[in-house]
């Protein structure tokens, strides 16, 4: 990076935290800490929850996976706006008329303490896991333009939202959160218009749409029944519904964040929000990778995106033969441009025959560059046994980094940046917050001070995250990440959703029968995504479905025995 672009992103940064740190200051008790006092409005608590989502794992994942298989990931959000509007009806007056610290305090009320804590325990489980992947995600950056090994800028990384985190509780996250949206979509536009300015001048937006088209990239909509297809309508529709449903409805690190609003008004509105504007998001970061695809199409793509493993292999005794397959990788470039000329002609003078034609010549061009990416790989692997071929994550920084303006890539960067500080901080405060209310509080000292608690609070952020910390050290193994945190979620949110839908919704249940259902539910969850029974969207809907029933069934026997005696 420029010296411009090293200064925007060290302003763009220090503003945001030192504006958070400033408007969290004076925090005395919990209260504070945990839910902000409970006193933000609405847009507050919006863009708080948006943030919370949108980690540095959409931008930097989510238009690597629209360049490698088209924008199909969009049908994951459709679910959102129907679980959204659930969510206001039934969570949220629940939780602001109990004012609850955490989600899993009113599973105490209404059925047992051992339910309470086992369902606070998947959490963490799930949470702890995923909140290390959002760490990794922007040490990729760091490793990718300083040329340093990854697990040293994930520990640079990490350490920096641990000590801000820690520092600002809820406060400071919700606030910092709502300058990190406004800067996020402001660059996403700047992005897009730089990218389709960045095409041959004959090639307007319309044009790259339809090339982007006929190599299958603008996918977004598949009404399909396959339950083995990972993204279709149904699957958005069904699984996602289940699966959103669980995670703004059960998971503390939404729950958190619609806690602080200043009444069930601005909760609700704060959620409506969300589910208005994250479909349109995410599909402008999807279409952006899927632009960065046809800017490819006349322009030389890297055969492999992670430079860092790149000038390994440059530096060591396989270099002729890395640079052999790049040699005939930049030839079939050269064809491929070429077609790719007499694509757009085509397109302009409406000659189908023309454009099947060439289309079925442009995917020829296709396999034979993925030989060479699978070469590529050996070699890689020959030179390194533990080298990371799983680039995706870097095809839209290697991006940027390489064709953006001086100023704009500092800027990218510091989005990505302010996206991870954002949902990890609001994650680690989250387990942080289970940890103190639904265990230390509850069993280990019930009676302490205010000021006992928010140490408590300050200190379970720290352990929190050295083990998120941990965990982002082995996070390059897990392939695109954006699927990775969604696979890991679909574990175990449709059993977490299945114990509360049995809570607000099934009064004759008990917490004997939902506490056996929801571990045999989860059990058999996960042997159905082991032996690859089926898409991970439908382990929400599998889950949720599991427990309900199993419950009703375990409900049944003990009354049935308890008749007969």
């Amino acid at each position: 990076m420029s010296t411009t672009d090293w200064i925007v992103l060290f302003l763009t940064l220090l503003f945001i935290i030192a504006y958070g740190m400033y408007r969290s200051r004076g925090i005395k008790d919990i209260e504070g800490y945990l839910v902000g006092d409970r006193q933000l409005p609405w847009y507050n608590v919006g863009l708080s929850v948006m943030a919370t989502q949108a980690s540095a794992i959409t931008f930097l994942s989510a238009p690597g996976l629209a360049y490698t298989s088209g924008m199909s990931f969009v049908q994951f959000y459709f679910g959102l706006p129907l679980a959204m509007i659930i969510l206001c009806i039934t969570f949220v007056p629940i939780f602001h008329k109990l004012k609850v610290y955490t989600a899993y305090e009113f599973l105490e009320k209404r059925f047992d303490v051992k339910t309470r804590v086992l369902t606070a325990l998947l959490f963490l489980i799930q949470r702890g896991v995923s909140t290390g992947i959002t760490i990794f995600a922007p040490s990729i950056i760091l490793s990718s333009i300083l040329g340093l090994d990854v697990t040293y800028t994930t520990l640079i990384i990490g350490s920096a939202v641990i000590l801000y985190t820690v520092w600002g509780g809820t406060k400071a996250v919700s606030y910092t959160q709502l300058l990190q949206m406004g800067i996020i979509f402001a660059s996403l536009l700047a992005a897009g218009f730089m990218v389709v300015r960045l095409l041959p001048e004959d090639v307007g937006f319309a044009e790259a749409l339809h090339i982007a088209g006929k190599s299958g990239k603008t996918n977004a909509i598949d009404w399909s029944w396959d339950l083995n297809n990972q993204y279709t309508v149904w699957t958005g529709l069904i699984g996602g519904f289940f699966l959103q449903l669980s995670y703004f409805g059960t998971d503390q690190s939404q729950v958190g964040r619609y806690l602080t609003g200043s009444s069930v008004r601005d909760s609700r509105l704060g959620l409506l929000m969300n589910g208005l504007l994250k479909i349109p998001m995410q599909f402008c970061i999807l279409l952006i990778g899927v632009l960065v695809f046809t800017y490819y199409q006349f322009n030389t793509a890297p055969l492999f995106f992670n430079r860092v493993e790149v000038d390994k292999v440059q530096k060591s005794e396989y270099r002729d033969e890395y640079n052999a397959i790049i040699h005939r990788h930049e030839s079939l470039a050269d064809q491929k441009k070429a077609a790719v000329g007499e694509l757009v002609n085509a397109l302009k003078t409406d000659d189908e025959t023309r454009v099947d034609d060439i289309r079925k010549q442009l995917d020829k061009y296709t396999v034979a560059d993925k030989q060479l990416r699978a070469e590529v790989e050996t070699v890689l692997k020959k030179n390194d046994e533990k080298a990371d071929v799983q680039d995706n994550n870097y095809i839209f920084l290697a991006f940027v980094t390489s064709v953006f303006p001086q100023g704009l890539i500092g800027l990218l960067i510091a989005i990505i940046f302010l996206a991870s500080m954002g949902a990890t901080a609001s994650a680690i405060n989250s387990l942080s917050s289970t940890t103190v209310i639904d265990i230390y509080k509850r069993f280990v000292n019930k009676k302490g001070s205010e000021r006992g608690y928010l140490n408590a609070s300050r200190l379970f952020t720290l352990f929190w995250g050295i083990i998120s910390l941990v965990v982002a050290l082995y996070a390059s193994r897990l392939g695109n990440l954006l699927e990775a945190v969604n696979i890991l979620g679909s574990l175990f949110y449709g059993t977490i959703l299945g114990i509360f839908v049995v809570a607000f919704y099934i009064k004759k249940i008990m917490g004997k029968a939902v506490f056996w259902a929801a571990i045999l539910s989860e059990i058999i969850v996960c042997i159905i995504w082991k032996a690859d029974m089926m898409a991970y969207l439908w382990l929400n809907l599998v889950g949720c479905a599991l427990v309900i029933v199993l419950a009703a069934a375990f409900q049944f026997l003990v009354r049935s025995k308890v008749a007969t005696v």
